[in-house]
């Protein structure tokens, strides 16, 4: 018999959580502010996407190292120095490899640092957890983070340019050069859908499409649900038959 608590188990739970259930994009709402503000295209969702799930694995390795060392009176203090730690780490890297897009994403980079995202998940997840699965939750939180950033970006760099991968060039060097692909051949750009408000309206769609998903599910699950069994009643019988 398969033990709930085993590893596999609790793996596929945080892995359920961090891309669906618990979605921290979807579900949670965190993480707004870039997630609207950055989500134009492919490259630059892909970009934060990345850089945020790396400063949430780095930073739930690191609070689930110290989490018995330190008291509570100095417990989010220092998990925010954490987190400004590796996300000036991050900063770094991508002045060092990637400047261009480090420039385009401009204050959303070191903005990561007040991203309640990661802040929550060192609180909640890493501080009373092993370092292997505050590791794996890291990864699957940011990942469902970058999963719906990239999929607005391409939403809104579709509908509002017409074209998918434009500048990937950015991110992943050379190589990706010619990875534009033009949808819509002459396509006039369509503003509101690269501008902030198109952003809420297309995340509206998707948290619907996600609301619209669990619904039928559930119906499901209750559809394939065995009927209980009626319990049988005693009648007691008075008089003559």
């Amino acid at each position: 018999m398969t033990n709930e608590t085993s590893p596999t188990s609790q793996a596929a739970k945080i892995a359920l959580n961090g891309l669906w259930k618990n979605n921290p994009a979807l579900v949670q709402l965190l993480g707004l502010c870039p997630l609207l503000g950055v989500s134009s295209s492919v490259v630059n969702a892909l970009g934060l996407g990345i850089a945020t799930m790396l400063v949430v694995m780095g930073s739930n390795v690191a609070v689930s190292l110290i989490r018995h060392q330190v008291t509570d009176a100095i417990r989010l203090p220092v998990f925010v120095m954490i987190i400004a730690s590796f996300t000036t780490c991050i900063e770094l890297l991508m002045q060092a490899y990637t400047y261009e897009l480090y420039r385009i994403l401009g204050i959303f980079i070191p903005l990561i640092v007040t991203n309640c995202i990661i802040l929550g998940r060192a609180d909640a997840f890493a501080s009373r957890n092993p370092v292997l699965p505050a590791a794996f939750d890291g990864l699957m939180m940011g990942t469902g983070f970058a999963v719906i950033l990239v999929l607005l970006g391409a939403l809104r760099e579709l509908i509002g340019q017409g074209t998918l991968f434009s500048g990937m060039d950015l991110l992943l060097g050379p190589i990706a050069a010619d990875w534009t692909i033009t949808v819509i051949p002459n396509y006039k750009q369509f503003l509101f859908a690269i501008l902030p408000p198109g952003a809420f309206v297309f995340m509206g769609f998707l948290i619907a499409i996600k609301n619209i998903i669990d619904r039928r599910m559930e119906e499901r699950r209750k559809n394939l649900e065995p009927l209980a069994p009626r319990e049988s009643k005693r009648v007691r019988v008075t008089g003559n038959i």
